[in-house]
């Protein structure tokens, strides 16, 4: 299907406002799970997006983007909204680096109970308020082998734009789950993985309790920046586990924690 695009003028035009606002991170996590959208931010997210059969409602870009953006769209019926790149901040609040953004309709929801059905281990984000703390910790766990993901209910929003762009749409590959009561999602955790917690505090060294659990499916849970996991969360973790630093004051932000944790994770996977 060839692409017809459609001017927009201005920020006022009716047909951009689900575009509006897009720095304003706390509004657009709201409104745009209400509406069952997300917005997706790039020519490699819409690309991926596109693999995987999302719906688009509308896309925007420059002219100098759409014969990027072709192939990947000739199979949609969508609406292909082209303004020049002074009008796209003014709608935007930003200047659009990578010249392209997509509506797409958000995958059907799941539920908690949906993602503990799996086999295999899942990671468990306890309050990370960071979006982009939040797509690099799903990323490195999706290309370490893990596909099930549960969410605190402070967590951030796994779809909000940069959360999407940060985990270079493995958040789409994934199944996640958000909780609505945290204990009670942390006693069916314990119920069906063993649970194992991430923290400076830990009596046993990451690679130690890796190769402990090799034969089963665990529970790796990673908490926030500064608190990290709740105490709650530490009470029901039958394993508290660290990274060896070189010195005392070293640390790793808790994207780099999750990544190094998941490596290691796959690697006494596959020697088990």
């Amino acid at each position: 299907m060839r692409i017809d695009p459609v001017p927009v003028a201005n920020a006022e035009d009716p047909r951009v406002v689900d575009y509006l606002q897009l720095t304003d991170m706390d509004l657009r996590q709201r409104i745009e799970a209400d509406r069952g959208l997300f917005m997706a931010e790039g020519h490699l997210i819409i690309e991926r997006c596109a693999s995987l059969r999302l719906r688009f409602r509308s896309v925007l870009t420059s002219e100098r983007w759409l014969d990027r953006l072709a192939p990947s769209l000739e199979s949609t019926d969508v609406t292909v909204l082209v303004a020049e790149e002074s009008v796209l901040r003014d709608i935007t609040g930003y200047r659009v680096h990578r010249g392209a953004l997509a509506v797409v309709s958000r995958p059907e929801r799941l539920t908690v109970a949906d993602v503990l059905g799996m086999e295999r281990d899942i990671l468990v984000l306890e309050d990370l308020v960071d979006p982009t703390n939040v797509g690099l910790a799903v990323r490195s766990a999706v290309v370490q082998g893990v596909r099930g993901v549960i969410l605190s209910p402070g967590c951030a929003d796994p779809l909000y734009r940069r959360a999407v762009k940060s985990s270079m749409g493995s958040v789409l590959r994934c199944r996640w789950a958000r909780s609505d009561d945290w204990e009670a999602t942390l006693d069916l955790l314990a119920e069906s993985r063993r649970l194992v917690a991430l923290t400076p505090e830990g009596e046993r060294d990451l690679e130690d309790a890796m190769q402990e659990t090799a034969d089963e499916d665990v529970a790796l849970m990673v908490g926030s920046e500064g608190p990290g996991l709740s105490p709650v969360a530490l009470a029901r973790a039958t394993l508290h586990c660290r990274i060896p630093m070189a010195s005392p004051e070293d640390s790793l932000n808790v994207a780099a924690a999750t990544a190094v944790a998941c490596y290691a994770r796959s690697r006494c996977r596959r020697d088990a």
